[in-house]
């Protein structure tokens, strides 16, 4: 079976499986999820861990060794194989697929590997881990949604915040999610439960921002003037290739020039775009084209202009969200 994170406490509430992959793109909510099924096997008695990371010349002998035999004091085990490159080989796949065609109640494998592509989901191997156990998608707490996420771990603490002040903390920790995590706690140390003011958010929580193109990109679509100008300057003092941010924004407008988002693969952009088509005129879109031209001018030397400040004048052209 296949299940979001934010299902995994219900789905081990109520048993067990033989096997859990974790995969995805965002770290603290892997991390989380991985500490909620080892938590959940010390309750069933999985008393012994063993952690496999398997590099080049594996001999993946020492993984069917590890998935068949039981310790002298402990009558469960965890296993835990970390496949940081996510593919186990040739050799890797056979293990898993013959562990996976007799699982042991006495086992329990937890295996953590980065967001796999959809035809490597295909593989034989992962399926036969869904088909005993189950896969937990990991997916990033896009922006829209990171305000709830903040109030949310905020609410665990036994503190709470106004709308202004969720969306000032999200400003802060933005693409960062475990530093927002840390700046979340450092709350919890430095204000007493209950209502969090400004005064109180806007002198404890430190900007750990980061942002990539992607996310210049979909702001700039949605229209919100401030938040992409925030993000431009973000990758300007991080050293972030322009010629890279042209080519997504260019790639984005493109895609919302043609009425199509089968080009966008970040997916937070790929509902951007879909959400301007009804936004924009087709004149503004071919104004912020040709000012996406004088950019590349711009970053050529052609033109006397500074990319990134004609990055911003892209931004004030065309964020605005009215039809023209």
């Amino acid at each position: 079976m296949q299940i979001r994170a934010s299902e995994l406490d219900a789905q081990l509430a109520r048993r067990l499986l033989p096997a859990y992959v974790i995969h995805g793109d965002e770290p603290l909510i892997a991390l989380e999820a991985a500490d909620a099924v080892r938590a959940a096997a010390r309750r069933a008695g999985y008393a012994e861990r063993e952690v496999l990371e398997p590099a080049r010349g594996y001999d993946w002998s020492e993984f069917t060794h590890a998935m068949a035999s039981l310790s002298l004091f402990a009558a469960k085990k965890v296993v835990e194989l970390r496949l940081p490159g996510g593919k186990p080989g040739t050799q890797g796949a056979a293990a898993i697929n013959a562990y996976c065609e007799r699982p042991s109640e006495e086992q329990l494998l937890l295996v953590s590997l980065p967001r796999l592509d959809r035809s490597s989901q295909g593989a034989p191997w992962f399926n036969a881990l869904a088909r005993i156990g189950a896969v937990v998608d990991i997916w990033p707490i896009e922006r829209p949604r990171l305000p709830a996420w903040i109030a949310e771990r905020l609410a665990r603490q036994q503190q709470r915040a106004s709308r202004e002040v969720l969306e000032f903390i999200a400003e802060r920790v933005e693409g960062n999610l475990l530093a927002a995590h840390q700046e979340v706690q450092k709350l919890s140390l430095l204000a007493p439960p209950g209502e969090l003011s400004m005064e109180t958010v806007h002198a404890a929580v430190a900007s750990v921002a980061r942002y990539d193109p992607y996310d210049a990109a979909e702001a700039l679509l949605g229209g919100d003037l401030a938040r992409y100008t925030r993000i431009i300057e973000g990758l300007r003092a991080e050293g972030e290739p322009p010629t890279f941010v042209l080519f997504v924004i260019c790639n984005a407008l493109f895609a919302l020039q043609e009425g199509t988002s089968e080009r966008i693969f970040n997916r937070s952009l790929r509902r951007a775009v879909e959400g301007a088509a009804q936004r924009f005129s087709p004149r503004r879109i071919a104004r912020a084209i040709a000012a996406a031209a004088a950019v590349d001018r711009a970053i050529k030397g052609i033109a006397a202009a500074e990319p990134w400040e004609a990055f911003l004048r892209l931004g004030l052209n065309f964020a605005g969200g009215a039809k023209a």
